[in-house]
């Protein structure tokens, strides 16, 4: 077992949830909202994004640990400012590459996984604490337009292959099922809109918030929502 396969599994056993979190090098991140956004205003989208939903995580008593699977370094600074673990394992091989890595590494310690992604400023406790709470094998919330798959909850971590993508959701369910598991839908909003579009831009202003994001994105001149709508 490595340092941090020990650390995961420290005074947890079987049951207990971590939360992973891939993210991928954000000197690339969001290409497509380059019509709006600057190279370096994307990335620090992308790491405020991270943010959010990391202080989310911490205000979760019941998580065992969480994990952000990078190999960006200003991520892995957010990552440890949160008390959260950085494992390399996997990054450099996108979403998927990195959650299944995550998912050994988390069963060989008996640990179960709650994976989610760093870009869904929205998540609040309560979301979170819903997932945790699934007492489900497999358990997962769609992205909003029910084709992503936004979390997954997996009980132990490696019990559906997992790959992830634009159209994920339905052949998620369909891997579970072809296993004899049937799958939890759970709709949360806030875990539904990630934000990687114009659109999902706009709707992500249309909505009042507290968050980093909102600062950051209030201190820009970003398009107002019908003009956002209009680049989408």
């Amino acid at each position: 077992m490595t340092t941090n396969e020990k650390q995961a599994s420290d005074g947890s056993g079987s049951g207990k949830l971590c939360a992973v979190v891939p993210v991928k090098v954000t000197t690339d991140a969001k290409q497509r909202l380059a019509s709006i956004l600057s190279a370096s205003q994307r990335r620090s989208l992308a790491l405020t994004m991270l943010e959010d939903v990391l202080a989310t995580l911490a205000h979760v008593a019941g998580l065992a640990d969480t994990v952000v699977v990078t190999a960006d370094p200003a991520a892995a600074v957010i990552a440890g400012r949160y008390g959260a673990q950085v494992w390399s394992d996997g990054a450099q091989t996108g979403h998927t590459g990195a959650v299944v890595a995550a998912a050994r590494r988390l069963a060989r310690a008996h640990l179960d996984m709650l994976t989610l992604p760093g870009d869904i400023p929205l998540v609040e406790p309560d979301d979170v604490r819903i997932l945790a709470d699934a007492t489900e094998p497999f358990v997962i919330v769609p992205a909003r337009d029910d084709l992503g798959s936004n979390a997954v909850r997996c009980a132990p971590p490696d019990i559906v292959p997992l790959r992830f993508g634009d159209n994920s959701f339905f052949p998620h369910l369909v891997a579970a099922r072809g296993l004899s598991i049937a799958p939890k839908v759970i709709r949360l909003p806030r875990i539904a809109l990630d934000i990687d579009t114009p659109q999902d831009l706009a709707l992500f202003l249309a909505q009042p918030s507290r968050t980093r994001t909102r600062a950051l994105l209030d201190g820009w001149r970003v398009p107002t929502d019908r003009e956002t709508e209009a680049l989408a």
